[in-house]
This record gives C-alpha cells, structure tokens and sequence, in this order.
C-alpha cells in the first residue's frame, strides 16, 4: 500500500518574508478586509468594518473577494494591498 503526503504550501512564498510592524493606532488609517468569498463571511465582515470605522476611526475599509475561496490571491489584489496601512484576510464556512 502506498501513501501520498500532500504538503499545503504555496511553492511560490518568497521565503524572506517578514510580517510588517504593528501599526501604532488605526485612527485615520485605511484597512483592507480580503475575504474568500463564502456567505459566512459577510456578516462578520461587516460588523468588523463597521467596529473599525466606528471605535477606531479607520478611515476607509476596502472590502475585497477573491475569485476563488481556494487559490491564493492574485497579483491584482496583492497590489492592491500595497496601498493599505493594514490587512485582515478571512474564510466563512
């Protein structure tokens, strides 16, 4: 009998990657949401983006699907990114 060992990592993961700083306050900042598409996550997001606006008076909040709940994101949404101060990514199921 054989056994397969799938390893879930994206070959792709530039292996220098360091997690950004912490931002000091969030007050005037814009925060992206990315979510996976699900319905699980539209309410939750939306009470998160409202607490965000509302107690921390972040700015602006960029909601964003990916078009597929399975792949990573896309070069488009990762540029997009670039513009944000921070990021949340979630999955709804």
């Amino acid at each position: 009998m054989t056994i397969d060992v799938l390893i879930p990592t994206y070959d792709d993961a530039p292996s220098n990657a360091t997690a950004a700083p912490r931002l000091d306050r969030l007050e005037g900042s814009t925060i992206g949401i990315i979510s996976n598409g699900k319905h699980g996550t539209v309410p939750f997001f939306d009470a998160l983006a409202n607490e965000l606006r509302t107690r921390y008076q972040v700015r602006e909040v960029k909601r964003v699907t990916k078009p597929n709940y399975s792949a990573p994101a896309g070069k488009a949404l990762i540029e997009q990114a670039r513009h944000w101060h921070a990021l949340i990514a979630g999955i709804g199921d």
